[in-house]
């Protein structure tokens, strides 16, 4: 009767240790995971409109991930989100004239921000704000102006 007892006890160790497992393999599949060690700069940019970006959310240039999402706020007086990225350390030449585009993975897929670099000799550091940018495409907005812009031709 003690091997039984102790054959139990293996088995549930085992099964313990693949819930285990199988959590951290979903958290790491869903972007939730505490992956990164918070190294590198923060940049910040402006948008009038963030779509259903996330924190945690890809920043990513040429199809390479250089960092993620770190802060989403709102500034009341422009009436703009702001977005703080998390850029790793080994990217530390941008330049100061980079593009910053929020982009849709898929048709329907998460959003993440893209960056398209500039052409100036100068390089954005810990603390600098991206000018150039460019809001989501929404598309629920889309279909409204197609619709209407449809509607105006029909009535003329």
């Amino acid at each position: 009767m003690g091997t039984t007892r102790t054959m139990e006890i293996l088995v549930g160790a085992f099964m313990a240790a693949g819930f285990v497992a199988l959590f951290f393999l979903s958290m790491r599949v869903s972007n939730l995971s505490a992956g990164g060690d918070g190294n590198g700069y923060a940049l910040t940019a402006r948008f009038d409109n963030i779509g259903s970006l996330k924190v945690r959310a890809p920043v990513s240039m040429a199809g390479v991930r250089l960092g993620r999402v770190e802060a989403i706020g709102f500034d009341q007086d422009a009436y703009q989100a702001v977005v703080t990225m998390r850029i790793d350390a080994a990217y530390d030449r941008l330049p100061t004239d980079t593009f910053a585009n929020i982009y849709t993975a898929g048709l329907l897929g998460e959003q993440y921000v893209g960056l398209d670099p500039g052409g100036s000799p100068d390089y954005l550091h810990d603390g600098d704000q991206i000018e150039h940018t460019q809001s989501a495409l929404v598309l629920e907005q889309m279909v409204g102006q197609f619709l209407f812009s449809k509607a105006q031709e029909g009535s003329q």
